[in-house]
Order: structure tokens, then C-alpha cells, then sequence
């Protein structure tokens, strides 16, 4: 596969610190040999992929900025259910609120995992907790191992039917977890020195442009400072209304693959899945403001 050359970048990516299948450090290996300009680790709730890649050590010439992706209570605004995601850019990694309220959340996480498990054996799915840690390895398991597990059993064909059947929001396995505020995620990139951006706007449940614009306006009065506008699931005509929208209320436009690994083998980092192109100019207005 031919891969878009520099300068492009992808500041959307998860690794084994949360439900990706690379290590940091592969993740840096594949940065660099698909000629990516500037990339940003985002984990779940989780700093740890941040933390190992600048412990392992940036090449020089490779743009980094450290990333978290929190799950949090969507606004007043918002009319959909479940979780909003808040990208954080550019983080003190020492700051002791932002730790301490993450490793809140990465419990919430594993005690949610044992429930999952629960109403899959109700179901006549014989799965358990140690076959559900091997199967994530040193990553922080989650469902999307639970769904490969369900693959690999021949429960399902694919990880998006297990979603679809089984752990989606409102099926029968699916178990909702604890979360903290919008304003409270944005308080806490805010607080460590970082960026905080709404993360995929496409997967909201919204109905039109002016839906999202009054949560962006809600948001950007808790602190908000950007929207990823280029996303692997945005089409073209997305992208071009998420940045006339970032541009009109002065938010600065990020953009990622989102990019998991084995998890989603269709989508590739840098290119997603083929077509995605993040500016290089987005890294250097981030790390600029």
C-alpha cells in the first residue's frame, strides 16, 4: 500500500496502554517509516502510552505531542446518550489531579469488565476474565477484546457485529460505566497545560450542524479550545462544514485516524482508511497557541 508522504500527521492513535494492539514504541517505528510529520499517542483515560514514548526516547524530526482521550458526560446541550469523547493535547504528564482522576477512571474500567462477562455467560457465552487478559496482553482490556474473544470463539464474524449484537450501547452484554463531567475533563486538560478538543463529531447523535454548534458554543464556555475536524470516518463534505464551523467560533481544528491497530485492520495511521490527510499546519498552530 503507498502511503501519503510528509507533512502529514495523525494525533489520534491508541496503543496497548489502552484497546490498540501497538506498543508506543512500534507506534513511533510505524511513524517513521511511513513518514508521518508529527503523531499524538491518545489512550483511553490513560497517559501511559504518552509517558513510554517519551521514556523510550522521540526521533528527531518526528513531531510529538502527548494525548488522552476521556469519556465524559455529555453537556446539557447534547441530546444523545452515552459518552462524549474529549481529546487533550500537549499535557504536563506529572500533574497530580489530571493522574489522580484518570486512574479513577481506568478502575471503573476493569470493574466494568467482570459485569460484561456476567451477562455473556447468562447469555451461553462461556468466556472469562483470565482468557479476556491474555487476549489483551499488557494492554488495558476492554471490549474491544471482549469482542475479538467473541470472533475468535465463532460467536461472531466480525468485531463491529459484536458491537452490533452483543456489546453496543443497549444490547444485551453492554455495561455503562462510570464518567466524569464535560467541564470537569476540559478543567483537568486546562489544569495540566494541555489542549482540550471534542474528539469525532460525526459520532454524535445529532440531527444537524446547529445542534453541534450550540454544544461547542456550551463547551467552549467550560474551557473547550478545539474540534478534530479530519477524521477517518468524515467525509468530505463533513470536514469541510466541521472546519467552517471550528473557524466561526475560533477553535483550533486537529485531526487522527483513530487508528487501533489489529482491532480495526481497515483503518491505517496517517491515511485511515485511505483517503484521510491531516495538515501539518494543525501541529504547528496546536503547539503554537
Amino acid at each position: 500500500m503507498e502511503f501519503r508522504q510528509p507533512p502529514f500527521i495523525d494525533l489520534h492513535i491508541h496503543s496497548t496502554a489502552s484497546d490498540g494492539t501497538l506498543t508506543p514504541a512500534e507506534i513511533i517505528a510505524l511513524a517513521l517509516r511511513l513518514r508521518l510529520s508529527a503523531i499524538s499517542i491518545t489512550d483511553h483515560d490513560s497517559i501511559a502510552g504518552s509517558r513510554e514514548a517519551l521514556l523510550d526516547g522521540i526521533p528527531e524530526g518526528l513531531g510529538f505531542l502527548t494525548g488522552v482521550e476521556i469519556s465524559a458526560e455529555p453537556p446539557a446541550s447534547y441530546p444523545g446518550a452515552g459518552s462524549i469523547h474529549i481529546l487533550g493535547y500537549g499535557m504536563r504528564l506529572d500533574d497530580p489531579e489530571l493522574n489522580g482522576t484518570l486512574e479513577k477512571l481506568q478502575d471503573a474500567r476493569k470493574d466494568r469488565n467482570p459485569q460484561i462477562i456476567a451477562r455473556l455467560n447468562k447469555l451461553g457465552i462461556a468466556l472469562g476474565l483470565e482468557e479476556l487478559e491474555r487476549e489483551a496482553g499488557d494492554g488495558q482490556p476492554g471490549r474491544p477484546h471482549i469482542a475479538k474473544l467473541l470472533v475468535r470463539k465463532g460467536i461472531v464474524r466480525t468485531i463491529d457485529e459484536a458491537f452490533d449484537r452483543y456489546l453496543g450501547n443497549g444490547k444485551p452484554a453492554y455495561v455503562d460505566k462510570f464518567r466524569i463531567e464535560s467541564s470537569q475533563a476540559i478543567e483537568l486538560i486546562n489544569g495540566a497545560g494541555g489542549i482540550p478538543v471534542l474528539a469525532h463529531p460525526c459520532l454524535l447523535e445529532l440531527e444537524s450542524d446547529q445542534q453541534l454548534d450550540e454544544i461547542l458554543r456550551e463547551m467552549m464556555s467550560m474551557g473547550l479550545k478545539g474540534l478534530e475536524v479530519y477524521f477517518s470516518e468524515h467525509s468530505p463534505e463533513q470536514t469541510r462544514r466541521f472546519a467552517e464551523l471550528a473557524q466561526r467560533c475560533d477553535l483550533l481544528m486537529t485531526g487522527g485516524t483513530d487508528f487501533h491497530g489489529d482491532i480495526q485492520p481497515d483503518v491505517q495511521m496517517g491515511v485511515g482508511r485511505g483517503g484521510l490527510h491531516v495538515p501539518f499546519e494543525l501541529y504547528e498552530r496546536l503547539i503554537g497557541s
